[in-house]
């Protein structure tokens, strides 16, 4: 008998244990929050299939879903909003917390602790929106033509490659020099090329190793802590150096006047290099895919340019704030390759349950705003896949408002506060290197790559063009 209670009892304790033990691989399902994709390893979630391939995740996610889902992803939920129900909720509820949502990644991608974090991102960030509004850019136009004219000499008068690598040849030098100041970049072309690779190695798996260990990340390991002791020799310069005169300020000294523990100068110097190039060179490269790529618009554009400057490449040409103001199809361009290549997603974190639609956001939850689904939208945006700049002729870009539905740059009081520098750079770029030179692109428009969920979209194949200067 004391046996049989014996076998009697482990048998209900089995069957407790499977139970528990089903509860956590598939927990109930809660009809008020949104429906959650996980697997059969809760520590991992969903981590190995969406990180094959994050957007196409998504696609298949929102398909299957909704509009609205969450996804469990290395123990911590991911809530996903690819519809405009939510943005309003994203940008201006204050049950959600955007320093808390990023300052992990700060500290995986360039080693910033949290307590000096949360000291100086609120102070970095008012002094970065002021330098870079609208009304300053001047300080920036002038230095910028002059170091993008340099570097683009040294491609000579004719060749071929990949655009995205050309981009970069001439975008990387020429905004660091401009931000940093003059030789931050190397000048001999072996020891560019050697920052070159370190950088883009470093962007390239910046949003893996902002959630993984760095020892799974060697080569990644290793461009970090190049770059950052090549900005130990850029800061110490620039302390050196740093004028007592606001307006010759470079915008690194800016930052370092208004940081709190110097010794994490190098490691803000990285995260403004990162900031400023990220985004802004693969934008540049597909604002220039699409025009060449688009012969009605690629002739629209050289109009322009001769409408302002003369005809193309005859000199090197100062660009001024004025001329760009003059040259809107260009500008609407670089926003329309913005609309169509943005961040996959956005984030903030949850710090009390908010409502959308008819689900219920548990706090601790990432939320997760997608601005490359909203862009394509048809409700904001006929045609949404295709390149149409002249549907930006309805923003009002003089008063600095974009397109409805279109946040690339975010919302609210946590916009970019570079967003309109960035404009510039690309415009800028787009503007000398169309004028200097004529382009014939040998492949079709490539796809984006679906491996990219926080920064724009690399290509998925090359593009490569033939170029020679204008005769």
């Amino acid at each position: 008998m004391a046996v049989l209670a014996v076998l009697a009892v482990l048998s209900v304790l089995s069957v407790v244990a499977v139970s528990v033990l089903s509860w956590v691989l598939f927990p109930p399902t809660d009809p008020h929050r949104p429906p959650c994709i996980g697997s059969r390893v809760p520590c991992l979630g969903a981590a190995l299939s969406f990180g094959r391939a994050p957007l196409d995740f998504i696609q298949r996610a929102r398909a299957e879903h909704g509009p609205i889902f969450t996804v469990l992803l290395l123990g911590k939920r991911f809530t996903f909003v690819t519809e405009d129900e939510g943005a309003e909720v994203f940008f201006t509820s204050k049950d959600l917390n955007f320093e808390q949502a990023i300052q992990r990644v700060v500290e995986k991608a360039v080693s910033v602790p949290a307590e000096a974090f949360y000291e100086n991102h609120g102070k970095l960030y008012s002094m970065m929106k002021g330098k870079m509004n609208p009304s300053s850019l001047c300080a920036f136009t002038g230095t910028l033509c002059k170091e993008l004219h340099e570097h683009m000499a040294q491609l000579g008068t004719a060749g071929m490659g990949d655009l995205m690598e050309l981009v970069r040849h001439i975008m990387y030098p020429a905004v660091v020099n401009t931000l940093f100041g003059k030789g931050t970049c190397p000048t001999s072309q072996s020891e560019l090329r050697e920052f070159e690779e370190h950088f883009w190695k470093y962007d390239e798996d910046f949003e893996y190793a902002s959630q993984m260990p760095e020892c799974f990340l060697r080569n990644w390991s290793k461009s970090k802590k190049w770059l950052l002791k090549l900005f130990e020799k850029v800061v110490s310069d620039a302390d050196r150096t740093n004028p007592s005169e606001t307006t010759s300020k470079t915008l690194l000294q800016h930052l370092l006047d208004n940081l709190q523990g110097k010794h994490l100068a190098p490691n803000y110097g990285l995260l403004l290099l990162w900031a400023s190039q990220a985004n802004a060179v693969p934008i540049a490269f597909w604002t220039l895919v699409f025009i060449l790529s688009s012969p009605s618009v690629y002739k629209k554009v050289m109009e322009d340019l001769t409408s302002v400057f003369g005809s193309s490449g005859k000199d090197e040409i100062e660009v001024s704030e004025e001329d760009l103001k003059n040259l809107p199809y260009i500008k609407w361009c670089t926003l329309e390759a913005i609309r169509l290549r943005p961040p996959g997603a956005i984030t903030k974190k949850v710090i009390k349950p908010i409502r959308i639609q008819s689900f219920t956001i548990p706090a601790g939850d990432m939320l997760m705003l997608s601005p490359y689904w909203l862009h394509r939208n048809p409700k904001y945006f006929p045609d949404p896949e295709m390149f149409k700049p002249d549907r930006w002729k309805e923003a009002n870009l003089e008063k600095n408002a974009f397109l409805d539905g279109f946040v690339a740059f975010g919302g609210g009081k946590h916009q970019c506060p570079g967003r309109w520098f960035a404009i510039m750079e690309i415009q800028l770029f787009v503007v000398l290197f169309l004028y200097k030179y004529k382009f014939v692109p040998l492949d079709a428009v490539p796809k984006e790559s679906p491996l990219h969920l926080v920064g724009t979209q690399q290509p998925l194949t090359p593009f490569r063009v033939q170029y020679k200067c204008w005769e």
